[in-house]
């Protein structure tokens, strides 16, 4: 007798697998449940007659059946989470029948896009990029510069100092000038450099001043170098930057790091508009970093990415470069 109910067992697990594998949908799923797993169901019935079997087949056929029980549940679990993760990919595949629409894409942040629209100009002119450090030493910063410790620029409202227990003078850069220092003293001449970066300054912000921004440096330092070359450079940078028509007028300035100093302006729909300072390096400086002050000369220059890309792209305010806000930074 016990023989005969095996084989039942056996033609029910053959036919319920065989069944599904068919099955395509949580409904099917449900009917083939009920008609091997339900109240009612093939297995059910066997389970129910086991109590009219001798008692020795019982214990037999009873474990077959309960196995045959857990194994049909475990296939009907696994065929359930495998429908319903179909279902979920067939929601959230791409419909290609819908109209196509132009993926989304990065790109560069404005001030990176001037920045590298500025450094190639020079860079076509023979200056090498160097970058440097955004936590400098105010040797660097200030002291090379013939920056000395009365300058106004030490003061704490405009220098962010930092605290350190193995230096007492760190800080973050104000402008990218260390890195003339830095370049010079370890490179005999001639030098040429751009050097562009960050730097940081405590004062408020408004629409034309930020506490970070971005700064290119510009350093040239030869036998023979004069004014004359200071402004031909200039003169070319603009050219490439602004176009070939563009009026550059040149007026006395201070910086304690160039000598003499002046500010660059630019003639901007009839106003004169000042796009960066710049000179002759001072012989402090040269002679800060071992150079023959009666051998070299040089010059310097400064300017700011973001004052020259409002100009170009006629933005107001100088924060909207840190503002994060995809409506201005997907303008460009």
């Amino acid at each position: 007798m016990s023989d005969k109910s095996i084989n039942q067992l056996t033609a029910i697990k053959l036919e319920a697998l065989s069944d599904l594998g068919n099955l395509d949908s949580i409904d099917q799923l449900e009917n083939w449940r009920v008609k091997y797993l339900g109240r009612k169901g093939n297995l059910t019935n066997i389970l129910r007659g086991i109590s009219t079997l001798p008692v020795d087949d019982r214990k037999i056929v009873g474990t077959e059946a309960n196995k045959l029980r857990s194994s049909l549940e475990e296939e009907y679990e696994e065929a359930l989470s495998t429908i319903k993760s179909g279902q979920y990919d067939q929601v959230d595949s791409i419909d290609i029948t819908l109209p196509g629409r132009k993926p989304k894409i990065g790109r560069l942040h404005p001030s990176t896009n001037m920045i590298r629209e500025i450094v190639h100009a020079f860079n076509e002119m023979g200056f090498q990029t160097v970058e440097g450090s955004e936590i400098e030493l105010e040797k660097y910063n200030f002291d090379m510069l013939n920056i000395p410790a009365d300058h106004p620029a030490r003061d704490q409202w405009d220098t962010i100092w930092l605290d350190s227990d193995s230096h007492d003078d760190l800080l973050l850069r104000t402008h990218t000038s260390p890195m003339q220092a830095r370049v010079m003293e370890k490179n005999d001449p001639p030098v040429r450099v751009i050097v562009p970066g960050k730097c940081y300054r405590y004062e408020a912000t408004d629409a034309t001043h930020e506490w970070h921004f971005n700064q290119i440096e510009g350093l040239a330092v030869d036998e023979n170098i004069t004014f004359a070359d200071l402004k031909g450079t200039l003169y070319e940078f603009v050219k490439k930057i602004f176009g070939p028509s563009r009026k550059v007028r040149f007026r006395c300035d201070f910086f304690p790091f160039v000598e003499p100093g002046v500010d660059m302006s630019i003639d901007w729909n009839g106003r004169w508009i000042e796009i960066l300072g710049a000179g002759m390096v001072h012989p402090k400086v040269l002679d800060a970093v071992g150079y023959d002050t009666e051998k070299y000369t040089g010059f310097a220059f400064g300017m700011g990415p973001e004052r020259i890309s409002m100009l170009q792209n006629e933005i107001t305010d100088i924060r909207n470069f840190y503002s994060n806000d995809l409506r201005f930074l997907s303008q460009f």
